[in-house]
């Protein structure tokens, strides 16, 4: 399926959308700087479990590294254009509906300059502007001189982590080694602002102390060049101003979107869902935001930054209404082998309408980022097909404990699985007390049906050795039988939810099945069709041949029942 743009050039469109995937960047470049300053800030505070002295110490290459003016310009830089940035992606967001920690990531983001704009004042501006040598000990005594002062420094101190632990955590999950770290990084993130502010309370606890001591204040006073009064009033106002103009900042980012939001209202254009829903919105907001303001469940592990293809879509209708995709979208859609027509949710911004049918389901996990065979999405291509069945298993059942059955169950499918795995198979699904397998699927077609009879005599065996494990409790045998086909099939992952896996469909599926029933009426353990035979060479002098009736095909078909499948030899 063709995209292409209605109005603009691909070439302006592709700028317009490589510039957003820089700034994207340059975003999370920015981030990694202001979390980096955080940390080293957070374990600088933590040093005040072992002594005020050691915050001290702690001190010196902190500011020697953040205040040399190379890193410095690059920090403060860095906090300026974040904030630009992330006030930008908010203006540009068309709703404001979204997961729990996306909202709360914003709203920390927000809540960080008024938490730390005092702080701000105190040190940096104080330092350069008044000459002031800030030191560990009198900032701590004027933040624990006042209850307000300690709780806006333990906001600061959670917010600020927090915060920037979203960012992290929605950039790291889509690492392929990030399931292994997160406990430790996890542990990590709850010990260091917990750490920092034990070490800001014991500072606190010793300043308090030394405070008592006659003298100690006019000293320390003194060998700090502490600012007198008018140099404090005037700090506070520098405090009024700026958070005045904060407050200015937000109200009129909030009004600029109330007012595009006014203008556009009339041009909505409508996102349609499989299921008949409806969804209007203004031109500009992506599939994805579509989704959140209509309720509709949609994947999006990385959060709609482009980055995890997992809010992926297939557009059934409309797809000239979109936009071309960016070369970093292609990329993305590369990686995970998408079909034809797919488009990412978080980056398609529909002009008009457009029905499409998310592919993953909402509960998706950070493994289905990664890499997936073209046949995933669906793909014809010819397989080994194998259905296995317990014989009288309901009749065995109803004479049994229900305990029992369910740990008997367990055992077989387990020893099935094992056999089935250790051919080479991929193990579709279990049904009742049945047993679907596939051979081939993204491997060698030609290996498929000797991978298949090589699983059946496995099977077999495990079955005679469970057999012989349970002689006490089994009056008669467990019997099994199998069936086995071998052709074209349509593989690819089906189903709804967490019930979508990767499964076969098609006439070489309904004849496998066909000749796992036939093992009843032929009475033996395992039928398999010419096909398989020929393409497993199967040596000769194994089994009986026969001609079964399959239902929708006009034509007998050849078989090879086999009495005993451990008596299977593959050429």
């Amino acid at each position: 399926m063709a995209i292409t743009g209605p109005s603009r050039s691909h070439g302006e469109t592709r700028l317009r959308l490589d510039s957003n995937q820089l700034l994207a960047r340059l975003r999370l470049a920015t981030g990694l700087v202001l979390f980096f300053y955080v940390l080293t800030h957070n374990l600088n505070h933590a040093l005040g479990l072992v002594s005020l002295d050691a915050m001290e110490w702690g001190r010196r290459p902190f500011l020697a590294f953040w205040r040399f003016e190379p890193v410095e310009t690059i920090f403060m830089l860095s906090a300026l254009i974040h904030f630009l940035l992330g006030s930008r992606a908010l203006y540009k967001r068309r709703s404001l509906w979204m997961p729990f920690w996306e909202g709360a990531q914003i709203v920390l983001g927000l809540a960080i300059p008024p938490l730390l704009m005092l702080h701000f004042l105190g040190t940096v501006v104080a330092h350069y502007q008044l000459g002031i040598d800030d030191a560990y000990e009198e900032t701590v005594l004027a933040l624990v001189s006042s209850p307000n002062l300690v709780a806006v420094q333990t906001a600061a101190v959670l917010v600020t982590w927090i915060h920037g632990c979203i960012g992290l955590t929605y950039w790291l999950r889509l690492k392929a080694w990030f399931p292994a770290a997160r406990p430790a990084l996890f542990t990590a993130a709850l010990l260091i602002p917990t750490l920092s502010l034990l070490g800001f309370a014991e500072a606190g606890r010793e300043v308090m102390r030394l405070a008592a001591t006659p003298g100690w204040f006019a000293a320390m006073a003194e060998r700090r060049h502490l600012p007198g009064s008018e140099a404090v009033v005037t700090l506070y106002h520098w405090l009024n101003v700026g958070l005045i103009g904060y407050a200015i900042v937000l109200a009129a980012l909030l009004l600029l979107r109330f007012y595009r939001g006014w203008r556009i209202r009339a041009l909505a254009v409508r996102v349609v869902y499989p299921d008949g829903t409806t969804v209007r919105i203004q031109p500009g907001t992506t599939i994805l935001e579509a989704s959140r303001i209509g309720g509709v469940p949609h994947a999006a592990v990385c959060g709609g930054r482009g980055r995890c293809s997992t809010c992926r879509v297939r557009i059934l209708a409309g797809d000239a209404t979109l936009p071309p995709p960016s070369a970093e979208e292609l990329r993305v859609l590369a990686r995970v082998g998408a079909a034809p027509g797919t488009r990412l949710a978080c980056q398609a911004k529909p002009e008009g309408y457009v029905k499409v049918v998310p592919l993953l389901p909402p509960t998706a996990s950070p493994r289905q980022t990664q890499a997936q065979p073209d046949f995933h999405s669906g793909k014809e291509q010819e397989v080994a097909v194998l259905f296995a069945d317990l014989r009288d298993f309901t009749r065995f059942s109803e004479r049994r404990l229900p305990y029992d059955v369910v740990f008997l169950l367990n055992r077989y499918f387990r020893a099935m699985g094992e056999a089935v795995l250790a051919s080479g198979g991929h193990l579709d699904k279990f049904i009742g007390d049945g047993v679907m397998a596939l051979f081939g699927v993204g491997g060698k077609p030609e290996l498929a049906a000797a991978q298949a009879v090589d699983a059946a005599r496995r099977m077999a065996q495990n079955l005679a050795e469970m057999n012989m494990g349970f002689a006490e409790e089994l009056t008669v045998p467990l019997r099994i039988g199998i069936g086995i086909h071998f052709g074209p099939a349509i593989v690819g992952e089906m189903g709804y939810g967490d019930t979508q896996t990767l499964t076969a469909v098609g006439d070489t599926v309904n004849i496998a099945s066909r000749l796992e029933t036939a093992t009843k009426e032929l009475g033996c353990q395992l039928v398999l069709s010419h096909t398989v035979a020929r393409a497993a060479r199967i040596g000769e002098g194994i089994g009986t041949e026969h001609e079964i009736e399959v239902r929708g095909r006009t034509k007998p078909l050849h078989v090879i029942a086999i009495k005993d499948a451990t008596a299977l030899t593959v050429v």
